[in-house]
């Protein structure tokens, strides 16, 4: 019985005691955030951006690659035909509706490796932070990149 007590309860309170000691005495670390920021790892995948071509028009081709990828099933994708009129990508399709639940996504970066013309990326902007969980539904307006500035002749 005191064996049980001493295996089962006294030895995992020394280990995490031991764990707080060993580490209590080391010099720490600060990092006055925000105004500065700690490196990243090179491998680092936060937010979602959704590239354009140098001319302008949207990579996505609204295949629904990224979506099918998701594992947990957080990005939306409605598709809708270009014409000669209004035309937002390079193929026959574009995506009329992207969005992403940032509030599911895992971060897994698979929705990148599944998109067949590299629309979709995930950078290394951490800053996700916001009140609403509406505001954590990111819409293709909120995921494309600005346009490229055309320089005057």
């Amino acid at each position: 019985m005191i064996a049980e007590i001493v295996n089962d309860v006294v030895k995992p309170i020394g280990t995490g005691f031991k764990t707080t000691l060993r580490h209590l005495f080391k010099p720490k670390h600060t990092v006055n955030y925000p105004e500065a920021k700690k490196e990243q790892f090179p491998r680092t995948r936060w937010r979602h951006v959704l590239l354009r071509y140098e001319s302008g028009l949207e990579r996505c081709i609204g295949c629904s690659l990224c979506a099918g990828a998701c594992p947990v099933r957080c990005i939306f994708v409605e598709a809708d035909d270009n014409t000669d009129q209004q035309r937002y990508s390079p193929g026959e399709r574009y995506a009329k509706r992207y969005e992403i639940n940032m509030l599911r996504c895992i971060f897994c970066g698979y929705c990148q490796d599944a998109c067949p013309t590299g629309a979709i990326v995930l950078r290394e902007d951490f800053e996700l932070a916001d009140y609403t969980r509406e505001a954590f539904v990111y819409t293709k307006e909120m995921l494309l990149e600005p346009l490229p500035v055309q320089e005057e002749i």
